[in-house]
Order: C-alpha cells, then sequence, then structure tokens
C-alpha cells in the first residue's frame, strides 16, 4: 500500500514544507541503497559521508536536477534496513515518502557497523519507488523513469552476518523491472569487493554494474546526476550504456 501524506505536524521539523506542491516540473524520483555494514568503517565512510553533503550542494545548486530530482537513501548496515528522509530517518511502517525534493535534500551522518543485508534492502527499494510513483500520479504530477543505485564493498549476508544465496531472488524480480522500464537499476562494487561480490552485481544489473577501486564515491554520484540529465533529456538507451561505460573504464583521482 503506498504511503499516505502525514499531517504536518508529524513530519520531520525541517521538512514540513515538502508537501506543498508549488512545483510542477515533471519529477525524477532517485533512490541510493548504500551499504553501511562494518566493513565500510573508517576512511570508507568518512570519504562516502563528505561525498554526499558536497553533492547535495551540487545538486541543489543545478536548476534542471534541483527542480526535478527528487532523493531517497536507504542504507543497510547497522541492526538492519534505514529509509532516510533527508537527515532524517524514518521510522519502521512510518505513512510517509523518504523523497525529498533535491533543493531541500540534507544528507544524514552516516555510520558504519553490522551486516550486510543487501537483499532485504533492495526489497525495501522496489515498493519505495512504485508508492512514490502511485503518489506523484495522485497528485496529477508526470515522473521521469526512476533511478536506484546500489553501492557495496563486500558480500550480501543474513542478520547473523553469514554469506547467503538469497540474493538470486532478486535476479528475476529486477530483470521483470527493467524489462517493464519501472526504473533503472545500477550496481557499483567499491573498495576491495571480491570476484563473488561482482559476481552478484553482474547478475542483478547485467547492463549497469561496474566495480570500481577505492572509494570514489563523489564521482560515483555525479555520474548518477549525469543520469538523472540524460533521463530528463528523454536520452536513448544508448546513451546511458556509453555514459556508464566511460565510467567503468576511468580511474578516479579519489581512488584509494
Amino acid at each position: 500500500m503506498p504511503p499516505q501524506d502525514l499531517p504536518t505536524q508529524d513530519m520531520p521539523a525541517s521538512f514540513n514544507d515538502i508537501e506543498i506542491e508549488n512545483n510542477n516540473a515533471q519529477r525524477l524520483p532517485l533512490l541510493l541503497l548504500l551499504d553501511t555494514s562494518s566493513s565500510m568503517a573508517g576512511e570508507p565512510i568518512r570519504l562516502l559521508n563528505e561525498a554526499l553533503a558536497s553533492w547535495g550542494h551540487e545538486i541543489r545548486d543545478d536548476p534542471a536536477l534541483g527542480n526535478s530530482v527528487e532523493i531517497a537513501l536507504v542504507t543497510f548496515g547497522g541492526a538492519g534496513i534505514a529509509i532516510w528522509q533527508g537527515p532524517h530517518e524514518l521510522a519502521p511502517g512510518a505513512p510517509v515518502s523518504p523523497f525529498v525534493p533535491a533543493q531541500l535534500f540534507q544528507p544524514p551522518r552516516l555510520a558504519a557497523c553490522g551486516v550486510t543485508l543487501l537483499t532485504e534492502a533492495v526489497e525495501t527499494a522496489i515498493p519505495l519507488v512504485a508508492a512514490r510513483k502511485t503518489e506523484l500520479r495522485r497528485k496529477g504530477l508526470q515522473y521521469y523513469r526512476p533511478q536506484v543505485c546500489l553501492v557495496t564493498d563486500g558480500l550480501p549476508t543474513d542478520t547473523a552476518g553469514r554469506v547467503t544465496s538469497a540474493w538470486r531472488r532478486l535476479i528475476p524480480v529486477l530483470a521483470a523491472e527493467q524489462q517493464a522500464k519501472r526504473f533503472r537499476f545500477y550496481a557499483f562494487g567499491i573498495g576491495g569487493i571480491s570476484e563473488y561480490g561482482q559476481q552478484v552485481l553482474r547478475e542483478l544489473a547485467p547492463t549497469y554494474h561496474a566495480t570500481l577501486q577505492g572509494f570514489p564515491f563523489r564521482d560515483l554520484l555525479q555520474t548518477m546526476s549525469a543520469s538523472a540529465g540524460a533521463e530528463q533529456r528523454g536520452a536513448e538507451e544508448e546513451t546511458f550504456e556509453q555514459l556508464f561505460a566511460r565510467f567503468k573504464t576511468q580511474r578516479s583521482a579519489w581512488d584509494a
């Protein structure tokens, strides 16, 4: 069931004006699926937080993206799955959309610990995107194809931290979603992700997967901005493939 709007007083204070929809621009939901498990502790999570803060400023200042893109975050690590509305973590089952207009987006300060519930994170993201599309249609607002970006440095685990093959159940689901053009799905392996971890991402995102040296989060997020811009321009599929191919072969200055 899609989330319903909460009364203003029930929303996080800094987002009281999110649902004052004076902007009729066509929307582009962008959901980031970020690994915050224990393997991201130290320098990786510091770089991720810095990149999110920098990207937040950049996308707010971009006239085209700032008026159109809506951003939501889902993290997997710590105690489990966390859904963020800007810097605020939403309570489980909260009947409010996590998508924040880019002009208002402020990232949370993320910490790294716990296990890698990648499968459950993707299964959380899919209905969030579907619910936002339903919400936009109800408000009479048009939207571009949403984008979902998965970033991980490890292997999918269960709640006890054991490596699991449960991610395989996502393969037909994501294939069907891509074929129906319900959203674009990107998968990035970072840091020292293993060959098996790379295989997971290849199977989940056959067209749009990449293994990146180090932790080039800034380049990664800027690439998502470029993809959003291409979506706005109505680019052909070849454009996205070329954009992604260039990104896969470039060595970032952020490489560790």
